[in-house]
């Protein structure tokens, strides 16, 4: 992990949970596993606030612990560092369970993100339920919607603790059993209804050590396909786009969503059949084989032709689409660095591979000067590469000549990219953070002066009264307000863009190198 994620993961934790859990979380950043005595050591904080603030970050899934191998009754612990950057998601987890699921759905995924990973199903629809803004949805909505979210596995059991005699001076262990990760839980409407009425507690249910949790890899699944559905849709239309949807949906039945070179094979009939059941698009059941052979000879190589079986048999070649994709987005920061002459040589040395300074002109068609000038600003940017190949003179103690050739080392310029990514991710937040502490005083009054007006309009207050009261905040002060929300509001805008580049460029890392990344089935 380089320094500047590490800045990043550290900015994150502070701003959601505070200075101590950074502080544990830093220390634990900087070994690969740590006891509690050494925690306490490096950090110089009180014992009780340092195992507090390890029960959070455990809570949230953010450290792992195991016994020690030199000392089986003593915890070491461990942090989870590429899961970190999933706090910034969390609103799009809810907006994602929002368009799915609706407003129950979004209610549901917001109290377990809110509650971590120790979460009792009653617990959630207890809490859901007292929220005002679900509406008029009552129990029975709530249960069917939590079960159709574990169905389509983005709710999922977090393993069991194994109690016993033997656990109780030991580390705890805990069981995990893939054919309970998305069993559905026996939800009694009439115990719950109890429970809210202080009549039961959540002890009297019959699977009250049930623990439920979002499933981060599903969330990412839906994210990745997104990405891959968008960019066949800005460019092969919205027919094209429809049918790779339906071949995605259709692979996921026999191939592991994670997969990472390619999925398992399906045939054009298989696709032909789901389209024309669960289809609406005329255009798209009519001219079906145009639209594979469209997907097919596409440059971004989504989807690949293996045999004629079945009219066809085809897979969705993961590596090559995630290559395409990240390089386009490599060669579009290109573009708005260096500009398109820039990102037309990067084009060349990607393409030839290895490559002269005299060939990289006559091939990218620019001239001489203009193009050495370039292709330096993109070495010394790291963008690309040079190899240099000695070869020996004419005469045995001659001097060695040297070729110089230009190369594009794919994994250290994504790598370099994730880190600019990171880098720039945390400036954003720090300068929100700073705008935000700088006028706090304003933004404040700002809050408190619309709760006034929302409660003398409920009131049916005048309007020339209500009117009096918003003069108390001066023009001056209306205009440093304005400016500072669309400093925020660019700044916002700025991290999500940040986050949907850096979740492209790990998907390229997980697809198409043998690199360890943040994917890793049901954690």
């Amino acid at each position: 992990m380089s320094a500047d994620y590490l800045h990043l993961c550290s900015v994150i934790l502070k701003q959601c949970f505070g200075n101590v859990v950074e502080s544990v979380a830093n220390c634990l950043f900087s070994a690969t596993t740590r006891t509690l005595s050494q925690i306490v050591s490096t950090t110089k904080l009180p014992r009780k606030e340092v195992c507090v603030a390890l029960a959070v970050l455990i809570r949230f899934r953010l450290v792992s612990f195991e016994p020690s191998q030199t000392n089986p009754f003593l915890p070491e612990y461990s942090l989870r560092r590429e899961d970190i950057i999933f706090l910034l998601r969390h609103p799009r987890y809810i907006y994602l369970m929002q368009n799915k699921y609706g407003n129950v759905g979004a209610s549901i995924t917001e109290e377990l993100i809110h509650s971590g990973s120790h979460t009792h199903v009653n617990k959630v629809l207890l809490n859901c339920l007292a929220d005002e803004d679900v509406g008029t949805a009552n129990a029975e909505t709530h249960r069917n919607t939590f079960l159709q979210m574990i169905s389509d596995h983005y709710i999922i059991k977090m393993p069991e603790l194994i109690e016993g005699d033997d656990q109780d001076e030991s580390v705890p262990r805990f069981q995990s059993d893939e054919c309970e990760y998305f069993r559905h839980p026996n939800i009694d409407l009439h115990l719950l209804s109890m429970i809210s009425k202080g009549e039961a507690s959540l002890s009297d249910s019959k699977e009250s050590n049930m623990m439920w949790t979002l499933n981060y890899d599903r969330f990412h699944q839906d994210f990745r396909d997104a990405i891959m559905v968008d960019s066949i849709k800005r460019k092969l239309g919205d027919s094209a786009a429809e049918c790779f949807s339906f071949i995605l949906t259709l692979i996921y039945n026999t191939t592991d969503p994670w997969q990472r070179k390619t999925s398992n094979q399906i045939t054009f009939m298989e696709i032909k059949q789901t389209i024309e059941r669960k289809s609406n698009n005329l255009d798209l059941i009519k001219y079906l084989d145009q639209y594979i052979s469209l997907l097919t000879d596409d440059s971004l190589g989504f989807l690949r032709k293996v045999g004629d079986m079945g009219n066809g048999q085809y897979l969705v070649d993961m590596e090559r689409a995630f290559e395409s994709l990240a390089f386009a987005c490599i060669e579009s920061v290109i573009t708005e660095r260096f500009g398109s002459k820039a990102a037309r040589i990067f084009r060349v040395i990607r393409f030839k591979k290895f490559i002269e300074q005299e060939d990289l002109q006559k091939e990218a068609m620019i001239p001489a000067k203009e193009a050495k000038s370039l292709a330096y600003n993109l070495f010394q940017e790291q963008f690309i590469h040079v190899k240099v190949i000695k070869k020996p003179g004419g005469g045995s103690n001659g001097p060695a000549k040297a070729f110089y050739l230009y190369q594009v080392k794919q994994k250290d310029t994504v790598r370099m990219l994730l880190d600019i990514s990171f880098k720039a991710l945390y400036n954003a937040i720090e300068r929100s953070s700073y705008e935000k502490f700088e006028h706090k005083g304003l933004i404040d009054k700002s809050q408190r002066l619309d709760a006034i007006v929302e409660t003398m309009r409920e009131r049916g207050e005048s309007d020339e009264f209500i009117a009096e009261i918003m003069e108390t905040f001066t023009p001056p002060e209306c205009e440093i307000l304005k400016k500072v929300k669309n400093r925020i509001q660019a700044l916002s805008k700025a991290e999500l863009t940040l986050d949907n580049s850096i979740f492209l460029l790990q998907m390229y890392q997980h697809h198409c190198t043998t690199l360890p990344t943040s994917i890793q089935k049901f954690k």
